[in-house]
């Protein structure tokens, strides 16, 4: 598994949904799923599919929000009802890998952070982004935000 550090812009279309941090395994693809019936209404889709978090910051935090949606190619002012755009400019700890292993990819890219001496960021949102492969297996990119 490759861990790295990245400045990127993620411009993204997406739908709004909150729910107990303990159901986002559950809820956020079910979420997904009824947002795809609506891709065609955004113009721009870069086609990636993309999640993004509000981190837990500790054992009491129970409930977040989370938005699904897709990466579009640019600025955006036309967004379809029910929709938000928003644009998110970061440095990130990253890394990509089976979406079978997400728990492992999230916890194996803190202790990496951790390692290196990085800061989290916690009043910033996560981002995953997902990636389809030839052989119907799927890749999750995990970007956590840090200070710099």
């Amino acid at each position: 598994m490759e861990c790295k550090t990245v400045k990127k812009i993620f411009r993204i279309v997406a739908q709004r949904g909150n729910g107990a941090f303990t159901n986002f395994n559950t809820e956020v693809p079910k979420a997904a799923r009824k947002f795809l019936v609506r891709i065609d209404e955004i113009k721009n889709s870069s086609g990636t599919e993309i999640s993004i978090f509000e981190p837990k910051i500790d054992k009491n935090h129970l409930e977040g929000i989370y938005y699904v949606g897709v990466v579009v190619n640019q600025t955006i002012t036309e967004i379809p009802p029910g929709m938000d755009y928003i644009e998110l400019s970061q440095v990130y700890v990253t890394t990509r890998g089976n979406i079978n292993n997400i728990g492992s990819l999230h916890n194996q890219l803190l202790k990496w952070t951790d390692n290196k001496g990085y800061k989290r960021k916690l009043d910033d949102y996560i981002v995953e982004t997902y990636h389809p492969l030839a052989n119907g297996e799927e890749e999750v990119e995990i970007y956590l935000p840090i200070h710099t």
